[in-house]
């Protein structure tokens, strides 16, 4: 075991749940926050050295209560790893103003008010800060006006925080994943939109919840050390070809 911890909220399952069991292996101590409750203490039911907290990262008094309980609990902070978002899809004309909020209040305030309740404790600990934003979020596309946008404030936001929190010793970071082979995706994409993906991505496949997980341990980790500011998109190289057509690739 190790006296370092972790904070990651969306951690009922997906990307967060497989980072904050990445975490454990490093022998952490890991807050999983979530507002799912069912889902939260289902997925932290096996685990030990979790501290699962139910809390809505979008509501301001909620975020301070969250990192009150994981300082009394824990100790320390050492790592936040800002996770938790909605992911909304539909044409511009259908996104009102509820539906717009909805979105930014998690993906985009949700990672200011965390970050930000956060900041003491790991200028305690010269700690670290990982931001999951979205290829969305680099990549325009349809039906994303409002996810696309709020991913897109997400990595500009950590670039601010990087930029003001540096004198203090802490890192702030983030990743981009791509399309993901998560049981929600799987469950919605169709075989069509599968082909596409697969046909567009160099990797030619969807990338897994570890992998993803494995990059955010990697930037909270002391091999990177000297990495601040910076974004990584995880996406089996989706963006590098945005301008590419597929069928130029066949039989290279």
């Amino acid at each position: 075991m190790t006296d370092k911890t972790a904070i990651v909220t969306g951690a009922a399952r997906g990307i967060g749940l497989a980072t904050t069991k990445l975490f454990l292996a490093e022998g952490r101590h890991v807050a999983m926050v979530d507002r799912d409750q069912d889902e939260l203490m289902k997925a932290a039911r096996d685990l030990e050295n979790t501290l699962p907290l139910i809390y809505d990262i979008s509501d301001p008094d909620q975020v301070i209560a969250m990192i009150g309980d994981c300082e009394e609990d824990l100790g320390r902070i050492d790592a936040l790893v800002n996770n938790a978002g909605v992911a909304d899809f539909g044409p511009i004309e259908d996104t009102d103003f509820a539906r717009w909020r909805t979105v930014m209040a998690t993906n985009l305030d949700g990672v200011f008010l965390c970050s930000q309740a956060a900041t003491p404790a790991l200028k305690q600990t010269k700690g670290c800060i990982v931001n999951v934003a979205s290829i969305s979020g680099l990549r325009a596309s349809t039906l994303r006006v409002a996810y696309g946008t709020s991913k897109a404030a997400v990595i500009h936001l950590t670039q601010q925080h990087a930029a003001e929190l540096g004198e203090h010793g802490i890192r702030v970071n983030c990743v981009a994943p791509g399309p993901v082979a998560t049981k929600l995706a799987m469950a919605v994409h169709t075989p069509d939109i599968i082909s596409a993906y697969h046909d567009a991505i160099p990797l030619n496949r969807y990338g897994t919840e570890d992998e993803i997980a494995h990059v955010i341990v990697f930037l909270c980790s002391d091999k990177a050390s000297f990495v601040t500011g910076q974004l990584i998109s995880a996406d089996g190289g989706f963006e590098s070809t945005g301008i590419g057509l597929p069928s130029l690739r066949d039989g290279s």
